[in-house]
């Protein structure tokens, strides 16, 4: 199993910038992609943005130019930085690990607990 610890939620003003960390530890054969999604109130979880093994990303329409996703292999973790952000944007977020089991290498998928993301003057 995978845990996965979330960081660098908070409250912004329109325009701002913040940069969301994701660590991944535990017993896991290989991570493979790793990726954020967001949740805003009364809305369906959505994929932000994901980066395989790699090193190649895709992104949400809404926020293409305006985020960037990354990752540093050696620490097994994956960053989000967020720029000009809006209200829109406003959402809690959450980090996802594809990876294989560390015994069987079959595929699994592990979810961060979230960190809340608001963007309001």
């Amino acid at each position: 199993q995978v845990q996965l610890v979330e960081s660098g939620g908070g409250l912004v003003q329109p325009g701002g910038s913040l940069r969301l960390s994701c660590a991944a530890s535990g017993r896991f054969f290989r991570i493979n992609a790793m990726g954020w999604y967001r949740q805003a109130p009364g809305k369906q979880r959505e994929l932000v943005a994901k980066i395989t093994s790699g090193g190649s990303t895709n992104y949400a329409d809404s926020v293409k130019g305006r985020f960037t996703i990354s990752r540093d292999n050696a620490k097994n973790t994956v960053y989000l930085q967020m720029n000009s952000l809006k209200p829109e944007d406003t959402a809690a977020y959450y980090c996802n690990v594809e990876y294989g089991h560390y015994i069987s290498g079959d595929p699994q998928s592990s979810w961060g607990q979230g960190t809340q993301v608001t963007v309001s003057s």
